[in-house]
């Protein structure tokens, strides 16, 4: 016998005012009434003050000290048997993609975990099993200590689609989930590099075996009107085929009557990777993929349409005519840049104007002009001035311009940024060298790249699994990142960098329910699909668990309320029981009790 709260047992102290009130009788008021034949037993009373006498109820005491033990073993958890000894095991199950690989026997090492873990519950005669699957996010699927079949059925429907990742946080959480002293079983494909740096109470079993493996290591589309191009990276991870078939598939799209079919033949180096460039027209989905070999998931691409979204760009009026005809000539060979605004657009729009308007990037010079050929001074490391090479230009500035220097000549501020983000640009071109040399367009090229950033949605339409999700939001509104695994609020405005996403799929940004934007997420990670160091090995626990220790089995026995219940049913049978009538003389008679 054991009790799960032992803390229950204190209800037993009800007991000792229970016989108290039992013992203790006191002085009665006489009641005048008509008979006395009317009492079937009178009770004797006390002629004194309060004193003990002996009780005359014994077999009601009895029932409600029953009903107060059962009521205390209720509270205490008070376990028989098998039942009354438990077994907690926590289960970790490695989450990377490498799980899903084929053996020689043509099972994935998953479905061997699963084997082995069944096994495992099976021969530890668990009760309770906690399932934890490691990754960039660890997940609990199944517990805390839930029953093992409900746990091995979780198991079952797990598939493994993670990035490469470090599975020591999660081993951390699986050792606070046993408790102390209990040990942890890890499910993997590799054994661990630093063996002493594994938990002393984790038990690391790898079920992998190294195989040699053909993969997609990058997949990247690309929309510019009805073209689409289509760029893959393509390597070979040991032993295999020197060149390889690849298969790309376009479903039809809009404007097209019928999709498109290829097979490109592609030789693969012993190291780095081969690419294959190749464009569609009107095509819908692209698919992807490779011949089937150890691991089918990283042989496997579906590509979406990825238009692209240009940056809109306005000229203000009162812009002067040398920096309207310089800014004008970059437009018109600069990609992804649009001039016809359309009403209603989402897209940004990045607006140029002379100095002293409210456009986000002015362009010119008021004041008296000072001419500088250098020394010119930059502010290392911003983006803005990224290979911008100011050597041989002559640069006619006016006024120092608002906001943080960035480009200056003595005393003189020649591009300064302000906190909102706006760019003044303080340069006079009718007596400058500035946009003859290579800075101009560079510097232009920064502002346009910046202005991307800025644009909501996400930057990059297709990733690959282990990379964090850049996501740009607006002020004032509520996101949501909608993906697999489900739905979770997006926090903060501007560039926001989230977390790498647990698993490959379709993730879209919304804002306030609408669906600004969609990313791909693909399931192609090099480290994953590099299955050379594969092997099977069994790690024991450096420290013994005491796995054996009795706990809280799910839920408490019943039997002690069904005795609590019977004891009060029939104390209250025996104490209201029916007295026989009265007599119809009854009320001639009086006396006094």
């Amino acid at each position: 016998m054991s009790f799960g709260s032992p803390w229950g047992l204190l209800a037993l102290g009800a007991l000792i005012p229970l016989v108290a009130a039992y013992f203790l009788r006191r002085r009665q008021k006489p009641v005048v009434v008509s008979a006395l034949f009317l009492w079937r037993r009178p009770s004797p009373r006390a002629e004194a003050g309060p004193r003990w006498e002996r009780f005359t109820r014994e077999a009601s005491l009895l029932l409600e000290a029953l009903a107060v033990v059962a009521a205390a073993l209720f509270l205490a958890d008070v376990r028989w048997g098998d039942a009354a000894r438990t077994r907690h095991l926590v289960l970790v199950v490695d989450g990377s993609l490498s799980m899903s690989a084929r053996g020689p026997e043509g099972v994935t090492v998953l479905e061997a975990v699963r084997r082995e873990a069944a096994a495992r519950v099976e021969s530890e005669a668990a009760t309770q099993v906690t399932l934890l699957a490691s990754g960039g996010t660890p997940r609990m699927l199944a517990g805390p200590e839930a029953e093992p079949s409900r746990a091995l059925a979780a198991l079952e429907s797990f598939q493994a689609q993670g990035a490469d990742h470090d599975p020591l946080p999660t081993l951390i959480w699986a050792q606070e989930l046993a408790g102390a002293g209990r040990r942890v079983a890890f499910f993997t494909d590799v054994p661990p590099e630093t063996p002493a740096l594994v938990p002393a109470s984790v038990r690391w079993t790898a079920l992998g075996a190294a195989r040699g493996n053909v993969a997609l290591v990058s997949a990247q589309r690309r929309d510019e009107g009805s073209t689409a191009t289509v760029t893959l990276r393509v390597a070979r991870f040991g032993e295999g085929p020197e060149d390889v078939e690849v298969r790309l598939r376009a479903l039809p799209g809009a404007g097209a009557e019928a999709g498109t079919e290829r097979v490109e033949r592609v030789l693969l180096p012993e190291e780095g990777t081969a690419t294959l460039r190749l464009t569609f027209q009107g095509a819908g989905d692209v698919e992807v993929s490779l011949p089937d070999d150890a691991l089918l998931e990283d042989g496997r691409a579906r590509l979406p349409p990825a238009p692209g979204r240009p940056i809109a760009v306005a000229l203000a009026r009162g812009l002067g005519a040398p920096e309207r005809a310089a800014v004008e000539r970059f437009l018109a060979v600069s990609p992804e840049v649009s001039r016809e605004l359309e009403a209603g657009s989402a897209d940004t729009v990045l607006l140029l104007g002379p100095p002293g308007s409210d456009a986000r990037v002015t362009v010119g010079a008021g004041g008296k002009p000072r001419t500088f050929v250098g020394p010119f001074f930059s502010e290392k490391g911003h983006p803005l001035l990224d290979d911008v090479q100011l050597a041989g230009v002559r640069w006619t500035a006016g006024d120092n311009p608002p906001g943080k220097p960035l480009v200056s000549a003595g005393d003189a501020v020649l591009l300064s940024e302000e906190a909102d983000g706006r760019v003044h640009l303080n340069v006079d071109l009718s007596r400058s060298n500035v946009q003859r040399v290579s800075a101009w367009p560079v510097l232009l090229s920064n502002l346009m790249r910046e202005a991307r950033r800025t644009r909501e949605g996400f930057p990059r339409r297709q990733l690959m699994l282990g990379e964090p999700l850049p996501v740009v939001t607006l002020a004032g509104a509520r996101y949501a990142l909608v993906g697999p695994g489900g739905s979770r609020p997006v926090f903060g405005a501007g560039e926001v960098r989230l977390p790498p996403p647990g698993g490959p799929g379709t993730y879209a940004l919304e804002r306030d329910g609408d669906v600004v934007d969609t990313a791909q997420v693909l399931a192609l990670d090099a480290r994953e699909s590099d299955l050379r160091g594969r092997e099977r090995a069994d790690v024991p626990a450096r420290e013994a668990g005491d796995d054996d220790a009795a706990g809280n089995a799910p839920g408490r026995a019943r039997w002690p309320l069904v005795l609590l219940l019977a004891a009060l049913v029939a104390d209250f049978y025996l104490t209201r029981r029916e007295t026989p009538a009265a007599s119809p003389d009854a009320g001639r008679a009086g006396g006094t009790t």
